[in-house]
């Protein structure tokens, strides 16, 4: 079998989802017997300090025997964060009056320093 032949046999449908630096990428795939499967791989690019870039690239492969129980876990997180933060996205990244709120151990040691004034010294 030639190699494009292979690749049209493995990829059967394919979705991507655009996330900021991240890329998903959903393809179901055929196994060996010609039966299905999932991947979902999570593309991050890197950029260098010179301009070059590269990729970190996450995969987990998803079997029809564990579909089931993989969604019912998936969609209890999601509704789990959901009910507990809402749908509006909270961080530095996505909200420019994004404000850290410090602890109490930052908080008291920053008021432990002497205060000296320039006049002092």
């Amino acid at each position: 079998m030639r190699e494009h032949d292979l690749l049209e046999k493995e990829e059967i449908f394919s979705k991507v989802l655009r996330a900021g630096r991240r890329t998903y990428f959903f393809d179901v795939r055929s196994t060996k017997a010609d039966d299905y499967y999932i991947t979902i791989t999570e593309s991050k690019k890197f950029t260098e300090e010179d301009g070059s870039f590269h990729f970190k690239k996450h995969k987990i492969y998803l079997y029809k025997e564990d579909f089931v129980s993989f969604k019912e876990i998936l969609d209890e997180m999601m509704q789990f964060v959901l009910d507990h933060k809402g749908e509006e996205v909270i961080s530095e990244r996505h909200q420019k009056d994004f404000k850290k709120e410090y602890s109490e151990v930052e908080t008291t040691s920053s008021s432990s320093f002497t205060n000296i004034s320039f006049d002092d010294i």
